[in-house]
């Protein structure tokens, strides 16, 4: 084959620094575009994000020509240095993430799922919600190491 041709989605998930509520809905859209623009510059395309004060939630394109380490790394270091540009120097993310492919048939309903996590999380944490979806992809882990 002389080309190579991919859809790759990914789902990811991430905290901010000690799960602290630092995400506020003065400067939560101008975030999300901030990291669309990011995902743009590495030929990506941000496709949703849904986030409350100490998480974010994204699903991006990606190219097969990039990691998803490497993405999610310029994702959150360009971001939060953004923010300490702005002048939060408090301001982090964990240094962890979840990632999880996502299937083009199960695209709508994970934009629907990031569009409603205030309401999702007045009923689950952070914490209950990062497990199962950690259990729902069958990804092994050691809880000694998630909650950096």
């Amino acid at each position: 084959m002389a080309h190579t041709y991919t859809r790759l989605l990914l789902h990811t998930v991430f905290s901010t620094k000690s799960r602290a509520p630092l995400i506020t809905d003065d400067w939560r859209d101008d975030l999300h575009a901030y990291i669309g623009g990011i995902a743009k510059h590495r030929n990506g395309e941000l496709l949703a994000a849904g986030s409350v004060e100490d998480h974010v939630h994204l699903l991006v394109r990606f190219p097969a020509t990039i990691a998803v380490a490497d993405l999610v790394r310029d994702i959150k270091t360009n971001s939060s240095g953004w923010r300490h540009d702005l002048g939060d120097r408090g301001f982090g993310w964990q240094n962890g993430y979840g990632g999880f492919t996502v299937s083009p048939s199960v695209v709508p309903d994970v934009v629907k799922y990031l569009a409603r996590q205030r309401e999702h999380h007045q009923k689950q944490t952070f914490q209950d919600e990062f497990l199962e979806m950690l259990k729902r992809h069958e990804v092994e882990y050691d809880e000694r190491y998630l909650w950096d």
